[in-house]
C-alpha cells in the first residue's frame, strides 16, 4: 500500500488569533509548536505575515497578526522537524518586509485572495518563490464564485509557479458531494498542481469533508487544535491526528496541548459550532453577522436571527 500523502497544517496560532486578536503568549506558542513537533504535524502556521502599515487597528493585535522574523527567532530557537507556516492577504503586504528564506524561520508563505485578485496573488507568489519559499494560494469563498471566474483562475494558477492550491470553504456551507465535485474540477483544470483544503465547521462537515478532500488526493489539510479558529471554527487537528490512515501522527502530544492550552483558553473564549453559525453556513453567507449576534445580548435568539436573513426586505406597504 503507497504511503499517505496527506499533511496535516495546524493554524490554531494564525486561524484561532481571529478569534483573541493573537493574543497568544509566547509560552503558549512555544508549547504548542513542541507538541505538534513530537506529534509529527507537519506544518504549524505561526501567524500572520502581513504589514502593519497597510492595515487599519493593527497597534491592538498579538504580534502573530504581523510575524517579525527576529521575534520568531526569540520564540522558536530550535526548530524541529515541524515546518513553519505564515498567510498574507492579497493588498495587506508589503512584499519588501519578507526576508529570504534562508534568513527567515518560515518555510511556506500562503497568499490568500479572492478570485477578482488571483493575478495580484499570483505576482506576490513568484516573488516569494523566487526567495526560496514553498507557496500556496488560497481563493476565499468559494462557494459563491461564477464557473467562468474560476475557469479563468485556473487558466492562470496552471501557468505560475505556485506549489499548492488551496480549495477553501470559507462559510462552512459545503458538503461532501460539493467537495467532492470542487475536487475533481480542480484536479482537472490544474492537473500540474498539488492541493489543499481549508474548512470551516458550521455545518459540523469540516471533519468529514477533510477526510473526503484527502481520499481523493488532496494533500494539504488545514486543521486546529480543538477547532479554534474564527466563528466556527477548523476541521480538529486531534481528529486529523487520530484518524488518518498510513500516517505516522502521535495523538498524545497534541491532548496534551490541547488539555494544558486549549481546554483553559476556550473558557474565556467562543469558537465552534453554534446555531447561529450554522444558519449562516446553510445560506451560504458570511458568518460577520452570526458573529456579531453572538456579542450582543440576544446571542440566543436563533429564530429572529434567521427570520432576519430570510425574509425579503419589503418596500410596499402592506394591505
Amino acid at each position: 500500500m503507497k504511503n499517505n500523502p496527506s499533511k496535516i497544517v495546524d493554524c490554531t496560532i494564525r486561524d484561532g488569533g481571529l478569534v483573541n486578536n493573537w493574543d497568544f503568549s509566547v509560552e503558549f506558542v512555544q508549547q504548542l509548536y513542541a507538541g505538534l513537533n513530537e506529534a509529527g504535524v507537519d506544518y504549524m502556521e505561526v501567524g500572520y505575515k502581513n504589514s502593519p502599515k497597510l492595515l487599519k487597528g493593527a497597534d491592538g493585535a498579538g504580534p502573530w497578526r504581523f510575524l517579525n522574523d527576529d521575534f520568531l527567532r526569540k520564540v522558536i530557537p530550535q526548530k524541529g522537524s515541524t515546518k513553519l507556516s505564515a498567510l498574507v492577504d492579497v493588498g495587506r503586504v508589503d512584499e519588501d518586509d519578507i526576508l529570504p528564506r534562508s534568513e527567515s524561520l518560515l518555510d511556506l508563505i500562503r497568499v490568500a485572495c479572492y478570485v477578482k485578485d488571483v493575478d495580484k496573488a499570483l505576482d506576490l507568489i513568484q516573488k516569494f518563490h523566487d526567495l526560496g519559499y514553498e507557496t500556496t494560494i488560497n481563493i476565499m469563498a468559494l462557494s459563491g464564485v461564477m464557473e467562468k471566474e474560476l475557469v479563468e483562475a485556473f487558466d492562470m494558477i496552471r501557468e505560475s509557479v505556485v506549489d499548492v492550491v488551496y480549495i477553501v470553504d470559507s462559510y462552512g456551507s459545503l458538503d461532501h458531494n460539493d467537495m467532492m465535485y470542487l475536487v475533481e474540477k480542480f484536479k482537472t483544470h490544474l492537473p500540474n498542481k498539488r492541493l489543499g483544503v481549508h474548512a470551516h465547521n458550521n455545518m459540523q462537515l469540516a471533519f468529514s469533508n477533510t477526510l473526503i478532500a484527502a481520499d481523493h488526493g488532496v494533500e494539504l489539510l488545514d486543521a486546529s487544535v480543538y477547532g479554534m479558529g474564527r466563528a466556527a471554527g477548523n476541521c480538529p487537528t486531534e481528529l486529523l491526528v487520530t484518524h488518518l490512515k498510513n500516517t505516522h501522527y502521535e495523538l498524545r502530544p497534541v491532548l496534551e496541548v490541547l488539555e494544558k492550552l486549549l481546554v483553559p483558553l476556550r473558557e474565556k473564549e467562543e469558537w465552534g459550532y453554534l446555531l447561529p453559525y450554522m444558519i449562516t453556513g446553510t445560506l451560504n453567507e458570511h458568518p460577520r453577522s452570526a458573529m456579531a449576534v453572538r456579542a450582543s445580548e440576544n446571542k440566543d435568539a436563533v429564530v429572529d436571527f434567521y427570520d432576519k436573513l430570510t425574509t425579503p426586505e419589503v418596500s410596499f406597504p402592506k394591505g
